[in-house]
């Protein structure tokens, strides 16, 4: 929308305007030379300008009339995937078949499956799952015991070099477990 402007012996004004809400904008006078906000073109470097002014096709090239544009067929967009993008493909058309076939099981089935389990039977076979492999739980718990080793021999060399120079009443705590640390640790490897 171009600002209106009204001209007079006195200067150039932009004219009174109605607000929505149905009061009125005072009469304001332009400079010679103004330009409102809304009308200066937006800047654009030499590159966007370039860009802008190069043809979409070659030299030489016609672009062909839109009626015959062809779509490529199924066959040939195939062709042109690779062998994982044509598996995926294949994948998906599958999924899609299922989904057409199988019908949507009742929410009412679902709740009567969910209502049959119990939570014990569940806390169970967490129970079972950790007891049947041992070796795999000492070889975790060890890893977590050589961390926190780690931890206070960092700490007890931070506090040797000075670095830290009043360590807290738990940083003082952690490194008066460390005997115990090596203990544990030295008993978990020989039980392994």
């Amino acid at each position: 929308m171009a600002t209106p402007y009204v001209t007079d012996e006195s200067g150039k004004y932009i004219a009174a305007t109605q607000r929505p809400d149905g009061t009125w904008r005072k009469q304001r006078k332009v400079k010679e030379g103004y330009v409102p906000q809304e009308e200066v073109p937006v800047y654009e470097n030499k590159y966007v300008k370039f860009f802008k002014s190069k043809p979409v096709l070659p030299p030489g090239l016609t672009e062909p009339p839109a009626n015959k544009v062809q779509q490529p067929t199924k066959a040939e967009t195939e062709a042109s995937l690779s062998k994982t993008a044509k598996r995926n493909l294949k994948r998906k058309e599958k999924r899609k078949q299922e989904k057409g076939e199988r019908e949507p099981e009742p929410v009412e089935e679902a709740r009567q499956e969910l209502e049959k389990v119990s939570v014990t039977e569940t806390t169970e076979a967490k129970d079972k799952s950790a007891n049947e492999n041992p070796a795999a739980e000492k070889t975790k718990k060890l890893k977590n015991l050589r961390k926190k080793l780690r931890q206070v021999e960092d700490l007890q060399q931070k506090i040797d070099c000075g670095e830290i120079k009043q360590p807290s009443k738990e940083q003082l705590e952690k490194l008066a477990r460390r005997k115990a640390l090596e203990e544990e640790i030295e008993d978990l490897e020989l039980d392994l």
